[in-house]
């Protein structure tokens, strides 16, 4: 049975979604045989089979601190409240990418623009690694 030209077009992002995931399967597979290597570095491109991993958004985050307070005191906040957080001045702050916490840091300037700041990380989390 032959399909007509709008069903074809409906099955090509199928088509292209198959080919992604065995692009990825052989990434894996390529990444388990190389288990015992030195892990490249994070900055230098991963080629052309790991093209698609390498370009997968995360959402990092930077944990300056919390609080935790009743939703009277949370519906009490008006323009210029503050609010006392968990963590001290020059305390680390916590690097997270989607969810979980993969490393510490600590706040600095940014050379190039001393109007922005970063975060210069002082600990990887080991478990992060192995994940």
């Amino acid at each position: 049975m032959s399909q007509t030209r709008p069903e074809a077009e409906a099955d090509a992002p199928d088509a292209q979604l198959d080919r992604a995931i065995e692009e990825l399967r052989g990434v894996l597979k390529e990444e388990e045989k190389r288990a015992d290597a030195p892990q490249p570095d994070v900055g230098a491109g991963a080629g052309a089979s790991g093209s698609i991993i390498m370009n997968i958004p995360v959402d990092v985050q930077i944990v300056l601190g919390s609080a935790e307070m009743p939703v009277s005191e949370l519906m009490a906040l008006q323009k210029g409240s503050t609010v006392a957080l968990n963590r001290r001045i020059g305390e680390p702050v916590d690097v997270v990418v989607n969810g979980r916490r993969i490393a510490r840091g600590e706040i600095t300037v940014l050379e190039s623009d001393p109007s922005r700041f970063g975060i210069r990380l002082t600990e990887i989390i080991a478990a992060a690694r192995s994940a």
